[in-house]
């Protein structure tokens, strides 16, 4: 099974800066307390390029940590402080929400802080810990116009209950293609209850979607809050965890 976001509390903060408009890096720890969204999917316990399980190991993560080096850009560089933090609140919350991740599974982190916005992709177990693969920057929900919402907590299943699609790279009406290139995964779990980010702040239904975003407008902005509650993420990164079907374990177990 697929799952997702996850609320804790984290005793620490990072600074977030630009370079080359699409670099950015997470630098000086600061030691106070940030809210913390994790968006979790507990994948295939297959590694990249295997065709069975692999029991869970620094060695035989290696090969992701070097392929997504290689994949994906931009990148973020937490400090080791900072990726261990992480994990140890990732533990604390599946264990908190009654997951026990006994089969090594990839995970898929967002941390929605305005601060921070990042996405992060670990590799373990709640059994034998995490280890950390890599991170990019993300852009989740701005709160202050109708029909924008603050990115949901909680944990969301990824399943065939609501089947992914791909892009058709179409424009709105302003030129701009809101879920990226033709043929760029949409990651759909479905319809959530998130808290609104105009009038008196309700909560009400929200499709909650990871995808990519346009190449040109959006994409060099990931880093800041920019989205209507989805989560955008690079499309390099967006590639990565498709083609190497990390969030699919549901979708195998079908075509199987």
């Amino acid at each position: 099974m697929v799952y997702a976001l996850i609320m804790t509390h984290l005793n620490f903060v990072t600074d977030c800066c630009a370079k080359a408009a699409k670099q950015l890096r997470l630098l000086v720890p600061l030691f106070y307390r940030l809210s913390v969204l994790f968006f979790c999917g507990l994948l295939t316990p297959q590694m990249l390029f295997a065709g069975q399980a692999h029991e869970f190991n620094a060695s035989s993560s290696q090969s992701v940590v070097t392929e997504f080096s290689r994949q994906v850009s931009p990148r973020l560089f937490p400090p080791q402080n900072v990726q261990i933090s992480y994990a140890e609140g990732l533990q604390n919350a599946l264990e908190g929400a009654g997951f026990k991740v006994a089969t090594p599974q990839y995970v898929v982190l967002v941390d929605r802080n305005p601060h921070v916005q990042a996405v992060f992709l670990y590799f373990g177990s709640t059994q034998a810990g995490w280890i950390f693969i890599g991170a990019s920057p993300t852009s989740t929900g701005l709160p202050g116009e109708f029909d924008h919402f603050l990115t949901p907590l909680g944990v969301f299943e990824h399943s065939l209950s609501n089947l992914d699609f791909r892009a058709e790279g179409t424009k709105n009406e302003f030129g701009f293609r809101g879920y990226g290139e033709k043929g760029m995964r949409v990651y759909d779990f479905g319809w959530v209850q998130s808290e609104q980010g105009w009038g008196k702040r309700g909560m009400s239904e929200m499709r909650l979607q990871m995808h990519t975003t346009d190449p040109q407008f959006a994409e060099p902005l990931l880093g800041i809050r920019r989205s209507k509650g989805c989560i955008r993420i690079p499309a390099t990164l967006n590639d990565f965890i498709d083609r190497y079907v990390l969030l699919d374990a549901d979708y195998a177990l079908a075509q199987e």
